[in-house]
Order: structure tokens, then C-alpha cells, then sequence
């Protein structure tokens, strides 16, 4: 309701109120994306250009990369910028596209990391069908039904705090506008929304997460069995996908699936959920992977 939403903009109180503290994160940002943003790009890239990755698994580690890369522009750019600024202001509009792309992102890299999921299942437990049950139509469809799935869950955030009357608090305690700091925002009772979004977020994270690790407990089972030179790798892959999940599922998890009492610890781990893990994830996929690191080292 127009009328209600008096609220024209959001001034963010940041980080931290340490000059010293805000300097030292400010380099450290700058650092992480000066380096890991074009090792994403290099990612991407290799995998695009060696016709011997072709496999789902490396078509879906590019658009990992891709997507964390996309990921990471939400937040840091416009952190870094802010760094340097006295007022830290985003528009009301602003702050609602942020949180868009935000879930959007986020949701659908979640979706993501469980289509890997399937994909090392069947290539582990299935392997005569893999072929067959991987194809390339499969691949594409999956990505689409990953993308529309992140876009439901976003929109669904999004038409909740359209909903909400914003009337005169305008300080959000954050360095960017997530779900929990701007619902506190709201003129009116928020209990309901703040359900509702505990649910959509919290909820999806925490299920996906508990679904992807027992998935990758059931290959490891799988692969318990088997002979040492694939079981070997198989392991390496696994542990790998389930290291990323702690990484990124654990801050989403400490973040949404609590009713929204402030912890001091929110923007700490909303840093590293926002800025660092998502430049992190497809290193360390790519770290742990033969054939994509000898490739880069031919490209």
C-alpha cells in the first residue's frame, strides 16, 4: 500500500562503527575480489573452452562459478563503496532489489548444490544409467528448474515485505538489506511474516541442507564397498561438495531459521555468507579437482 510506505530510503549502520576494524575489512574485501573474482571468471572459462570437460558434473561447476560470481556483486561492491562514505544510504527500492537478487541467487545456487548432489549419485550408484539418465536435455532442464526455483522462493520474500507499512524507523543494522533487518523496520505486528519467512528461508536452507548431507552419507555408504581407485575419488569429490555445504549452508541456517533476535555475530557471519564463501566455493571445487586444474594449466 503506497500510502503507508513513507520510507524512502534506509540508512545502513554498517559493519562496525571501528574506523580501524572498517579498514582492515575494506582491504581484506578488496583483496578477495581482486583475486577469487577472476579465478571464478578462469573457472568458467576453462570449462567452456576444453571440449574434455563436457561432463554434467563441469557444466554445472561453470554455472556454480557463474552464479557465485553474480552472487558476489550483490553485496561487496557496493560495501566497498560505502566503506569509503560517511552516510551509508540505500533507497527503499534499492534495498528491496538488493534482497531480491539476494534470495534469488541464493536460492538458486541451494538448488544447485543438490542437482551436484544427484548428479555424483547416479554417477556413483548408477553408473550404467548415468548416461542415459544425465543427458545433456536433463542438464538444461535442471538448470532452468534450479533458476525458477531460486525466482518462487525470492519473490515470495519480496511480496512479503511489499506488504509491510514502513513509516519512520529507517536504520538498518546491517551493511546490507536482508529479510531480518528490514522486517524489525515495519510499523505493525510481524510476527506472521516473520514466520512465513522463517519457513521460506529458513526452513528450504535447512532441509536442503539435511538432505544434501544425507545424500552424500549414502554414497559414501555406496562407495564404502568398492574398489580403491575409484572409491578414492569418489571420496575426494564427496568431501569436497561437503565441505562447500557447510559453507554455505551453515550461515544461512545461524541467519534464518531463528525467529529474528539480533545476535552480535549476524554481521560477521552475514560478511563471510555474502562476500567470502561465495568466491570461495568453486576454488575450492576446482582445488580438489584433477581434470579441471590440468585443463587451466593448458588453457
Amino acid at each position: 500500500n503506497d500510502n503507508y510506505t513513507v520510507v524512502k530510503e534506509f540508512i545502513l549502520l554498517g559493519l562496525t562503527q571501528s574506523r580501524d576494524i572498517q579498514l582492515l575489512v575494506f582491504v581484506l574485501v578488496l583483496i578477495f575480489y581482486l583475486i577469487i573474482l577472476p579465478g571464478n571468471f578462469l573457472i568458467i572459462l576453462t570449462i567452456r573452452s576444453d571440449p574434455g570437460l563436457t561432463a554434467p558434473l563441469y557444466f554445472f561447476l561453470g554455472n556454480l562459478a557463474f552464479l557465485d560470481a553474480s552472487y558476489s556483486f550483490i553485496v561487496a561492491p557496493r560495501m566497498l563503496v560505502d566503506f569509503l562514505s560517511e552516510k551509508k544510504v540505500i533507497s527503499y527500492r534499492g534495498c528491496i532489489t538488493q534482497l531480491f537478487f539476494l534470495h534469488f541467487l541464493g536460492g538458486g545456487e541451494g538448488l544447485l548444490l543438490v542437482v551436484m548432489a544427484f548428479d555424483r549419485y547416479i554417477a556413483i550408484c548408477r553408473p550404467l544409467h548415468y548416461s542415459t539418465v544425465m543427458n545433456p536435455r536433463a542438464c538444461y532442464a535442471l538448470l532452468l528448474a534450479l533458476w525458477l526455483g531460486g525466482f518462487v522462493h525470492s519473490i515470495i520474500q519480496v511480496a512479503l515485505i511489499l506488504h509491510l507499512p514502513f513509516c519512520g524507523p529507517n536504520r538498518l543494522d546491517n551493511f546490507f538489506c536482508d529479510v531480518p533487518q528490514v522486517i524489525k523496520l515495519a510499523c505493525t505486528d510481524t510476527f506472521v511474516v516473520e514466520l512465513l519467512m522463517v519457513f521460506n528461508s529458513g526452513l528450504m536452507t535447512l532441509l536442503c541442507f539435511l538432505g544434501l548431507l544425507a545424500s552424500y552419507a549414502v554414497i559414501l555408504c555406496r562407495v564404502h564397498g568398492s574398489s580403491s581407485e575409484g572409491k578414492s575419488k569418489a571420496v575426494s569429490t564427496c568431501t569436497t561438495h561437503i565441505i562447500v555445504i557447510f559453507l554455505m549452508f551453515g550461515p544461512g541456517i545461524f541467519i534464518y531459521t531463528r525467529p529474528f533476535r539480533a545476535f552480535p555475530a549476524d554481521k560477521v557471519v552475514s560478511l563471510f555468507h555474502t562476500v567470502i564463501f561465495p568466491l570461495l566455493n568453486p576454488v575450492i571445487y576446482t582445488l580438489r579437482n584433477q581434470e579441471v586444474k590440468a585443463s587451466m594449466r593448458r588453457l
